[in-house]
């Protein structure tokens, strides 16, 4: 018995089906393969409790090229000298007024970070207090920094770190970056640690970079579908309350894939910024503008101020008088009514606010009267 087979070839209607399907196919494909949107949750959120410490102290600073301090004028430096040679068991006479340059007050400044333990280092900001031209090669005497308790929780000291450079002679001057602040890395040794209470009671806070009802709401349900329903809820717009695995050494993997779980964060409120002292004008992708029809015109007003000699006549006896004589010239350019089309996409609201052909400067007073006519659809903030 001999069968033959035949291979099957879609003709017409059939044909335009399958590459229909074909595309439809690749279509998806594509979709799928395309990267989301989503962050991670530690980029949205942090969990309560676990934050930085700010320290601070008041040192000195030694060792400076006679840029230091000028005593007379900054009483305290002398001070902080005299109790800390006393300290060392060197006694000063009472009276005595040391004129000192290669001493400087300062303020040190750094950021406990947490779980932080004693020994462990940290970096250290030192300011200038007084009056001092430069910091440049100076050494930080053991100096304590203080938490916002009064207690001590590092002790700073090491040789500055300056960014800049300067030179003066003559009463001429060249100074690059900042002299007058430095930083020491690793500056200060670590002798006090903070507790952070991580779970103890058996839930953890995450706390939300920005309050919004919906990313807490797509937060919750991302941690719910990845560890179980009831894992976590939402307290408010910002905070959301975790149960935490009892264990102490089982919480940190448990935070650990908290942090890696991808939202897709909700949009945000539209909002368009304006700064009043430099003009600058940003604005986020969800702002929106109706049809409206603005005219602005841009009015300068010009002064020249020129002197005026007057001479009198021979033998007249008189004397030579100055006058000013100013000249006021008043231009305003544009004016012209001109129609701003509504946009459903941020390129289509920058389009429509160049036709006007504004500066940044006058687009703050068109936004905001924009806003009072209610055409711009976006919360108008000024800082």
């Amino acid at each position: 018995m001999n069968t033959t087979f035949t291979s099957f070839q879609p003709q017409g209607k059939v044909r335009s089906a399958l590459a229909s399907c074909l595309k439809l196919c690749l279509l998806l494909s594509a979709l799928i393969g395309m990267p989301s949107q989503a962050e991670r949750l530690k980029d949205l959120a942090s969990i309560q409790g676990v934050r930085d410490n700010p320290l601070i102290g008041y040192g000195l600073i030694v060792g400076l090229d006679g840029s230091g301090d000028q005593t007379m004028q900054t009483p305290f430096t002398t001070q902080s000298l005299n109790n800390m040679l006393g300290q060392l068991g060197v006694t000063v006479p009472p009276g005595t007024n040391m004129q000192l340059k290669n001493v400087a007050s300062v303020m040190v400044t750094a950021s406990l970070p947490p779980f932080v333990r004693p020994g462990q280092t940290i970096d250290i900001t030192v300011s200038s207090l007084g009056n001092a031209k430069s910091l440049r090669g100076g050494t930080l005497l053991m100096t304590p920094l203080k938490g916002s308790d009064g207690q001590v929780y590092a002790l700073a000291q090491g040789n500055m770190v300056i960014g800049g450079a300067g030179a003066s002679a003559n009463g001429s001057q060249v100074k690059i970056n900042q002299l007058s602040s430095g930083r020491i890395p690793a500056g200060a040794i670590v002798e006090r640690a903070v507790e952070s209470p991580l779970g103890g009671d058996g839930t953890v806070m995450l706390e939300l970079t920005t309050s919004d009802f919906g990313t807490a709401q797509k937060a919750v349900d991302a941690i719910n579908r990845s560890f179980g329903p009831g894992t976590a809820q939402a307290l408010d717009a910002r905070v959301i309350q975790v149960n935490a695995p009892p264990r102490p050494e089982d919480r940190v993997g448990f935070l650990a894939r908290i942090e890696n779980i991808d939202v897709a964060p909700s949009q945000a409120i539209a909002k368009v910024v304006i700064n009043a002292r430099t003009g600058s004008v940003v604005m986020n992708q969800t702002v929106r503008i109706n049809d409206c029809a603005v005219a602005h015109g841009n009015l300068s007003v010009v002064i020249n101020t020129e002197p005026v000699i007057s001479q009198p006549g021979p033998l007249s006896g008189g004397s030579t008088v100055a006058t000013q004589r100013s000249q006021v010239e008043v231009s305003q350019a544009g004016g012209a009514l001109q129609i701003v089309r509504g946009g459903a996409s941020l390129a289509d609201v920058i389009k429509g606010l160049n036709t006007l052909g504004a500066n940044p400067q006058d687009l703050v007073s068109i936004l905001q009267a924009m806003k009072a006519v209610g055409a711009l659809r976006a919360e108008l903030e000024i800082i």
